[in-house]
């Protein structure tokens, strides 16, 4: 499985989220930045996952992701998470054209691989599938199978969305990936399930 994940400029991103790890805008980036690092190393050691990008135009999380190795491509010409998930998918199936591709969310602190693995596993046999979220409203995960187009439909009601557009709903239990943060609460409850080193690093008590 090939996977893209967006990550949105520093100054742009998780606006709900801000005050969780401090109150200056510099602490509010370094949170966001860390929990895309934990997601992406997550992802990364997953055994099913043969390549990932990430595809943002903000030259921090270039610089910062390039230097542990992970590959950063731009935004395309389309603004939008959707058209970040689409460009990350086209720039994988120029390389690998007939190969599956995923779309992961890039707030997922507390994922770990096995749960990644287990979930591209139970995809198989289906064109499309998607995991929820812990509310199972949003989605965290995309995967589309090989030849079939991603057709991503992230954002408020996702979950509905990518059913109604054919993709089958996967239910293992699987609470790291199911747990996005978006708010201080989301937050707390990714720290019960145990976050990665770089959140941990950043986050300062929020009960």
């Amino acid at each position: 499985m090939d996977l893209v994940v967006p990550v949105k400029r520093l100054a742009e991103a998780k606006t709900r989220l801000r005050g969780a790890a401090g109150d200056d805008p510099a602490a509010h980036a370094r949170l966001t930045l860390a929990l895309t690092h934990d997601t992406v190393a997550a992802a990364r050691a997953a055994r099913l996952v043969r390549r990932l990008i990430v595809v943002s135009s903000d030259p921090v999380v270039a610089a910062e992701l390039a230097a542990v190795g992970v590959e950063v491509v731009p935004d395309g010409p389309l603004p939008g998470l959707n058209a970040a998930y689409a460009h990350g998918a086209e720039v994988l199936r120029s390389r690998r054209p007939d190969g599956p591709v995923g779309a992961l969310q890039a707030d997922l602190p507390a994922l770990r691989p096995d749960e990644l693995d287990a979930a591209i596993a139970a995809s198989a046999g289906h064109a499309r599938a998607f995991c929820a979220d812990a509310d199972g409203t949003g989605t965290t995960l995309l995967l589309a199978a090989e030849g079939v187009a991603l057709d991503p439909r992230f954002g408020v009601g996702s979950a509905v969305g990518h059913a109604a557009s054919g993709a089958v709903a996967l239910t293992g239990a699987w609470p790291g990936l199911r747990r996005d943060v978006d708010t201080p609460d989301d937050l707390r409850a990714a720290a019960d399930l145990g976050l990665g080193e770089h959140t941990r690093a950043v986050t300062v008590p929020c009960r």
